[in-house]
């Protein structure tokens, strides 16, 4: 997939808004039901089968993220990158689990300790 203006990338953060929401419920569902099992007890979530759909929804979740072009980067907590250029430089617009909107970016080749609040 090609580079994302700032625009375009804003615009797909928020059409992704509610399977990144999806995303962050199925992951906390996921934790009680593994820690249930893995302790040899019950969740009122469910058992081993809900475990498995949850893992599996969030397989699918996760496909539909990367099939826009943007590289989920963290799971927990999510971490979004939407690959892009300012100013000729290769960037990646960064979208961290909590924030407001897509404000953040770091270098490329420097990565999320790099990162910037744009301008």
């Amino acid at each position: 997939m090609g580079l994302f203006t700032l625009a375009e990338a804003r615009r797909e953060l928020d059409r992704l808004r509610p399977v990144l929401d999806e995303i962050v419920a199925l992951r906390a569902d996921a934790a009680e039901l593994s820690a249930a099992l893995g302790a040899g007890e019950t969740s009122p979530l469910g058992g081993l089968a809900e475990f498995k759909a949850a893992q599996a929804r969030l397989d699918d979740l996760m496909s539909t993220v990367q099939g826009t072009g943007a590289e989920l980067k963290g799971f927990a907590p999510l971490l979004v990158d939407f690959p892009a250029d300012l100013d000729g430089v290769p960037v990646l617009l960064c979208w961290l689990e909590g924030d407001a909107g897509l404000d953040w970016y770091h270098r490329a080749d420097l990565g999320f300790a790099g990162r910037r609040r744009l301008p």
